[in-house]
């Protein structure tokens, strides 16, 4: 079976996990389920969420070519991490020893050209994790009005050209709508004076934000993680972990003072004073993994 994601930071999490025989971990995030076939590798059972049916679907293949005993070992759910509490009481389960937030976008999600994600290959404007999702990048970029644009550039994309991009989009889409990855990757590019055949590294620098902009909005991907620390702190029981590794600085932010809030409510310790980066050795197999940091805090 080919590998749907490399799993960034695999050792240093599940070292953090502090996974044992017989105890429950929850995976928020599943993907291609990496983290999750360590977690059982090392005696733990596993509820993997995920509200990507293709990722699901792969790690079920994976299982049962695996032998592993799925609705046992392993239990899988369609949802969103944000409704944690409730995905596991209807799956039967009590307090977790730990819950994984491994944030941002899979390989396997990039690299299909269908799902809208990559500014580097044509595909149709959609970035929505799940299909269930009504809104895609598309309606954003032809409905939203300049200053609406120029905000959500701002402030997801932290986007410092968000004034320039913005009026290119809009005189842009004037004369046709704006409905592939490369047709927006290619107004963006030219709002910063590329012309002519763009290197792929060019493109990419001058994408990267409003390609992360848009799909932190249709995923309303930051209320989502809002919501979901406090309600994994909730599942976990006494000296439970959370372990969040996250790829940008506004979701590190978030997780960043979500701890120390709850450290200082009492609720218990921040293990990671800094992030957990990623070796250089790491970087150089998965230069996608430059940007993780790992953060973990501990139940009282």
């Amino acid at each position: 079976m080919s590998q749907f994601h490399v799993s960034v930071l695999l050792k240093e999490v599940v070292d953090a996990l502090d996974v044992k025989p017989g105890r429950l971990y929850l995976d928020a995030t599943l993907g291609g389920g990496g983290h999750a076939f360590e977690i059982l590798k090392r005696g733990g059972k596993v509820l993997g969420i995920d509200w990507d049916e293709e990722a699901l679907d792969f790690v079920r293949k994976k299982a049962e070519e695996l032998k592993i005993e799925l609705g046992k070992d392993i239990i899988l759910a369609k949802g969103n991490f944000r409704d944690i509490v409730q995905i596991s009481k209807e799956n039967g389960l009590g307090k977790a020893d730990a819950v994984l937030f491994d944030l941002g976008v899979s390989s396997h999600q990039i690299d299909n050209s269908n799902r809208g994600f990559s500014f580097q290959q044509e595909g149709p404007l959609d970035m929505r994790m799940s299909k269930d999702l009504a809104v895609k990048a598309a309606d954003l970029i032809n409905g939203l009005n300049k200053g609406e644009l120029y905000e959500l550039f701002t402030k997801l994309g932290e986007e410092h050209a968000a004034r320039t991009i913005s009026n290119a989009i809009i005189s842009a889409r004037g004369v046709k709508p704006i409905v592939t990855t490369l047709q927006l990757a290619d107004i963006v590019a030219k709002s910063f004076g590329l012309r002519g055949e763009i290197k792929p590294y060019m493109r990419a620098k001058v994408n990267q934000k409003v390609f992360q902009a848009l799909r932190i909005a249709v995923n309303d991907e930051l209320n989502n993680l809002r919501e979901a620390l406090p309600s994994a702190l909730e599942i976990l029981g006494p000296k439970g972990r959370i372990v969040v590794v996250s790829f940008h600085s506004l979701e590190d932010r978030i997780v960043k003072w979500k701890f120390i809030e709850f450290a200082k409510k009492g609720l218990g310790t921040v293990l990671t004073k800094h992030p957990i980066l990623p070796s250089q050795a790491e970087i150089d197999i998965n230069r996608r993994s430059a940007s993780a940091k790992l953060r973990i805090f501990e139940k009282n």
